[in-house]
C-alpha cells in the first residue's frame, strides 16, 4: 500500500521513484512539506487535503533520523520528541556527518505561512527565508548543494549545486502561503476586544510585537540588519541562541497562534496562558487574572 501511495505522490513530504512491472522502489527522499505541511483530516486522522505551511507538530523527526544506520549515537535524536528538530547539532558536508555541538537543543518546527513582509524569519534572525532554506536543504536534508556562513564556521561547496537554483521559486511559493484564520467560535469576541486593549496597553506586547506583522525585527536603524533581543532580555532559553550566527532572538511574528502550540522556540510554554504568565513575571507587569484571560482570547484571533 505504501508503494502505491508513493507512486501516486499521495504521501505528504515524501517522494518515491517507483519503477518496473513489479513496482520496485528505486529511490526515496523527503521535502520541506514533511515538517512544514499537514492535512485537514477530512477523511480520517492523518488523511485529507494538504495544508501547506502548517507545522507538523505530531511528526517525530528525531525518531525517524535515529532509524538510520548512519547514526551511531541515537539518544540525542530520540530525546527530541514530536514536533521538534535541532538544526544546530550536526550537518552533512556532502560526504560525512559533521558534529556542531556535543549535546542537543531542539526547537519546535515553525509555521511557514504568513511570512510575507516579515524579514529575517528564523528564530535567531540569521538571515532571510532563502538563507534558511539553503541551510536546511543542503546541510540538514542532504540535498546536493552549497552553503557558506563563516559566522557559524560552515562552508560547503558541491558541484553541481542543485539547491541554490531552486531557492527563488521556493521563496515565492512560501510567501504565497496566507495565515489561516481562527476556527469559528474558537475565541470569545468580547474578551478578545478587551484583550486587544491589554495587548496595546498594560501588557506592553505591542512594544515588540508591532502590528501589522507583530514583530520588530525590521524596526532597527538599518533595515538590512535584523533588530534582535538578548535571550536574557526576554527571559528565554539562551543556549540555542549561542549556537546561532547572531547569538540573539528576533521577536516572533504572531500569526495563527491557535494552530501551533507549544510556544517559544523551545516549546517551553504549553499554551498561550503560559506565554502571558512568562512575560507577566519577567517584565513584572502586574496583570490581573481577568486581563490575562482577555489577552489570551485576543491572541487566539491573530
Amino acid at each position: 500500500m505504501t508503494i502505491q501511495l508513493l507512486k501516486l505522490n499521495a504521501v505528504v513530504g515524501v517522494i518515491g521513484k517507483v519503477v518496473g512491472a513489479n513496482d520496485t522502489l528505486a529511490t526515496i527522499g523527503i521535502t520541506c512539506a514533511l515538517c512544514h505541511s499537514t492535512v485537514d483530516n477530512v477523511v480520517a486522522s492523518g488523511i485529507g487535503r494538504r495544508l501547506d505551511g502548517w507545522p507538523n507538530r505530531t511528526l517525530n523527526v528525531g525518531a525517524i533520523i535515529a532509524l538510520s544506520p548512519a547514526i551511531i549515537n541515537k539518544a540525542p535524536f530520540q530525546s527530541w520528541g514530536p514536533g521538534k528538530f535541532d538544526p544546530r547539532l550536526e550537518y552533512f558536508n556532502g560526504k560525512n556527518i559533521v558534529s556542531l555541538n556535543s549535546f542537543t537543543v531542539p526547537v519546535v518546527i515553525p509555521p511557514a505561512f504568513g511570512l510575507k513582509g516579515v524579514g529575517f524569519e528564523t528564530y535567531t534572525g540569521d538571515g532571510p527565508i532563502s538563507y534558511w532554506n539553503n541551510y536546511v536543504g543542503a546541510m540538514e536534508m542532504g540535498g546536493h548543494g552549497s552553503f557558506s556562513d563563516p559566522r557559524i564556521g560552515i562552508s560547503v561547496t558541491q558541484t553541481p549545486d542543485l539547491v541554490t537554483p531552486k531557492l527563488p521559486a521556493l521563496l515565492q511559493y512560501q510567501l504565497s502561503l496566507d495565515t489561516p484564520p481562527p476556527p469559528e467560535k474558537s475565541f470569545n469576541k468580547g474578551a478578545a476586544r478587551r484583550g486587544e486593549d491589554v495587548f496595546n496597553g498594560a501588557a506592553r506586547c505591542a512594544g515588540c510585537h508591532k502590528p501589522p506583522l507583530f514583530t520588530d525585527v525590521l524596526s532597527g536603524p538599518n533595515a538590512s540588519l535584523p533588530f534582535l533581543h538578548s535571550p536574557f532580555e526576554v527571559g528565554t532559553e539562551s543556549v540555542y541562541a549561542s549556537r546561532s550566527a547572531t547569538k540573539m532572538y528576533r521577536t516572533t511574528p504572531l500569526r495563527a497562534l491557535w494552530q501551533h502550540p507549544p510556544y517559544f522556540h523551545d516549546g517551553s510554554a504549553a499554551d498561550l496562558l503560559a506565554v502571558v504568565n512568562h512575560y507577566n513575571s519577567v517584565f513584572k507587569l502586574g496583570l490581573r487574572d481577568k486581563q490575562k484571560a482577555d489577552l489570551v482570547e485576543y491572541l487566539k484571533t491573530l
